[in-house]
């Protein structure tokens, strides 16, 4: 079905009328609908005047008050697999004969069957630009903002924290995703190339359980944070199920700090965490390290091979950390 911009436009799932505001491809347009613009597809939508040509009225009654025909919503499939996303939009601009991005349009996707809560907040060099919080319903979008595709050149940080609003028996997720320059250039042209109108990282597979977690009490020759515990001491910090070591994440000002000194932050709060999770007994953790030359990685892959408890690791491409973290799996 062909559309134009300045066209009234019908959502198929909620019913709601907006118009047309701009024609992405083939199969992709962006509305907007009660003041808010997103992206939909041309198959989630329909042209008000069909349903208002093809609904049989009502017969009319004497004593009765016409009742209007509910509408059967149709249910919108999943376009991605299920879980919680980030879609990155870029948008181009004329350069002379050439077409460069201007900046990129960040939305959220909820392609999970429950409504959640949502914090976003994206940082560069620790400085907050935007931040924005809200709830999402299942299977919905929100456009969050524009951002310069300058900044995204800069790796900015985009944080998020999601919580399943339903269900309280759901533990709050969080992390921090960024995109190196390289990477960003071969998703613009990946996009490109497709055809598509975006690229999409994935944040959260699904909610995972609150776990209750008992008293531990430090054993003998217990070393967390490279220091001796004593034995017997109750410990109540809670573990994390991802930990990042870039310094910038662990120490605000770390300018005067000599390489060494970095390394021995970032592979103390290693062993930190490596010793945590052990004595809550956690199934896994994962590593963020980065790339850079590697040094990092293998001091923690080198870390991980004396620990005890850890029965395997792996450092391998994934869509939201790249080469850039280890996944680490536990044995009790």
């Amino acid at each position: 079905m062909k559309f134009s911009v300045g066209d009234k436009i019908l959502l198929k799932r909620s019913g709601e009328e907006g118009h047309v505001i701009a024609l992405i491809d083939k199969v992709m347009i962006e509305v907007e609908v009660n003041g808010t613009i997103f992206p939909v597809y041309v198959d989630d939508i329909d042209h008000p005047y069909l349903k208002w040509f093809t609904e049989k009225k009502p017969a009319k009654k004497q004593s009765v008050a016409e009742q209007l025909p509910v509408e059967r919503i149709t249910e919108r499939k999943q376009r991605l697999a299920r879980g919680i996303y980030f879609s990155f939009m870029p948008v181009f601009k004329k350069d002379d004969f050439d077409e460069v991005v201007d900046f990129v349009k960040v939305y959220l996707l909820n392609e999970l069957p429950v409504d959640i809560k949502f914090v976003y907040d994206i940082k560069l060099s620790q400085q907050s630009e935007f931040k924005h919080e809200g709830l999402l319903h299942s299977f919905g979008n929100v456009y969050l903002h524009n951002v310069p595709y300058d900044l995204m050149n800069n790796q900015p940080r985009f944080h998020w924290q999601f919580t399943d609003i339903n269900n309280k028996k759901m533990a709050v997720a969080e992390g921090v995703l960024r995109i190196k320059p390289a990477k960003l250039f071969e998703h613009v042209n990946g996009a490109m190339f497709d055809n598509v109108p975006s690229f999409s990282y994935l944040l959260l597979e699904d909610f995972l359980p609150v776990k209750e977690r008992p008293n531990i009490v430090v054993p003998e020759n217990m070393v967390i944070g490279g220091v001796k515990q004593p034995a017997g001491k109750q410990i109540s910090e809670v573990p994390k199920h991802e930990i990042d070591l870039h310094i910038e994440q662990l120490i605000s000002n770390h300018s005067k700090l000599s390489t060494d000194e970095i390394m021995k932050k970032q592979l103390d709060t290693l062993e930190h965490y490596l010793q945590l999770a052990i004595m809550h007994r956690q199934d896994r953790l994962i590593v963020i390290h980065g790339l850079g030359k590697g040094k990092l990685r293998d001091e923690v892959h080198n870390v991980l091979k004396k620990t005890t408890n850890v029965g395997r690791f792996k450092n391998e491409w994934s869509g939201r950390y790249g080469f850039g973290a280890t996944e680490v799996y536990f044995k009790y």
